[in-house]
């Protein structure tokens, strides 16, 4: 399914109340000036809370942290949608130089190593019967080529936006990619949720958390001052490095502005109140940890590691299971995994959304075989992950040794 050609079903309606601006033409602006970006913050989590994308990744306090720490050669490209004083939209791109066409590439601020779920268009409630069509013809008009990724299959980017383009001629191609698992823990407890789990996971977690609470001392603590933020964090690098170091390595914490992003991204969600930064304590030794965001009702679990040396407790089991308990606790209706598809996960969850990729060209025959390239070359990277990898190698050789 991942070649799957999405079929977008029609906008909704337009709601809300604009009555009083509804005259006013609408404005579009393009923002590539860095001070501006950082000068939005207010008025871009207005938008983004009277929006129906709010989701933690498309604050500002991720995209600007990821902007001055992850966007390397990109340039800032936000284009704006405005009535008289009120922003109706926000698109937040970059531009990643031309494509073969000439036509300027974009892309969602966030995009890249550092897992940014849910990306989208900003849209306020009730306007994007103006909004899209404006910022539709706004690209049609420049010839943008888009690619989008980690795009909700129901959001304003996968649904409204691809839809006006593709009415206006555009070439667009829509893939599922990811699956984000997720727990719905509205009405729920601790104890009603994890009797709904399978009975081997559920006792698993229950006999090895009695035993580190009886046996050894175990504490479980959530990071709630900027002096322990600064201490933890470091902590949870480190338990990350040695639970992948034995697997071959990860860079889900590691690279180049890595650090940076989540050192500023970290104090500044801890400000915010959305930090959930947790270590599992044996003893005096600092066992596993796992770093979440809570925004709205959403708790977002975003990475976890944990010293092998307590592999034989299961301390990531149940440092996770801890974790779910504490968003019950603190009253969130949601418990998201993000995208994935590692086991563990789906014996925790058993609910998961999709995530897609979007791709638009430009309108004319050039975008419509630019489009049919981009299959080709999709098709045959999934042709090459099915053959044999020793056949793989053969041809590669073989390439190489007619190339010399």
């Amino acid at each position: 399914m991942s070649a799957e050609l999405l079929r977008f079903p029609s906008a909704p309606a337009a709601i809300g109340d604009f009555a009083s601006v509804a005259q006013a033409a609408l404005r579009v602006e393009t923002i590539d000036d860095p001070s501006r970006f950082k000068a939005l913050r207010d008025p871009w989590n207005e938008l983004l809370e009277s929006s129906p994308s709010d989701t933690v990744f498309l604050t500002w306090e991720w995209l600007h942290s990821w902007w001055k720490h992850l966007s390397g050669a990109a340039k800032l490209h936000v284009i704006s949608i405005s009535r008289g004083s009120q922003i109706l939209a926000i698109a937040p791109f970059v531009s990643r130089g031309t494509s073969l066409l000439g036509a300027p590439r974009f892309s969602f601020i966030g995009t890249g190593r550092v897992g940014s779920d849910y990306l989208d268009v900003l849209v306020r409630h009730g306007a994007a019967g103006d909004a899209i069509p404006k910022l539709s013809a706004h690209l049609i008009q420049m010839g943008a080529q888009l690619d989008l990724t980690q795009v909700r299959i129901t959001s304003s980017a996968g649904r409204l936006l691809s839809r006006e383009l593709l009415s206006a001629g555009c070439p667009v191609r829509a893939r599922r990619t990811h699956r984000c698992p997720y727990i719905d823990l509205s009405g729920a407890t601790f104890d009603s949720y994890l009797g709904g789990l399978g009975s081997e996971h559920r006792y698993n977690f229950q006999r090895k958390l009695r035993k580190l609470e009886t046996d050894h001392a175990m504490r479980f603590e959530r990071v709630d001052s900027e002096a322990r933020r600064r201490e933890v964090l470091p902590v949870l690098f480190e338990l990350h490095r040695l639970r992948w170091s034995e697997r071959g390595g990860s860079d889900g914490l590691a690279g180049e502005g890595i650090p940076q992003f989540h050192e500023e991204w970290s104090r500044l969600a801890l400000e915010r109140g959305w930090l959930r930064l947790f270590v599992l304590w044996v003893k005096d030794a600092p066992a596993a940890a796992l770093y979440g965001f809570r925004y709205g009702g959403v708790f977002s679990f975003y990475q976890s590691g944990f010293d092998p040396r307590f592999s034989k407790q299961s301390v990531g089991l149940v440092t996770m299971g801890l974790a779910i308990r504490s968003a019950l606790d603190e009253g969130a209706s949601e418990f998201d995994f993000l995208h994935g598809e590692e086991a563990y996960k789906f014996h925790w969850a058993k609910q998961s959304r999709r995530l897609c990729r979007v791709s638009v060209f430009p309108k004319g025959p050039l975008g419509h075989l630019a489009r049919a390239g981009a299959s080709a070359r999709d098709s045959l990277r999934r042709l090459a992950h099915r053959l044999p990898s020793g056949l793989v190698s053969r041809i590669a050789a073989r390439k190489e040794g007619g190339m010399k």
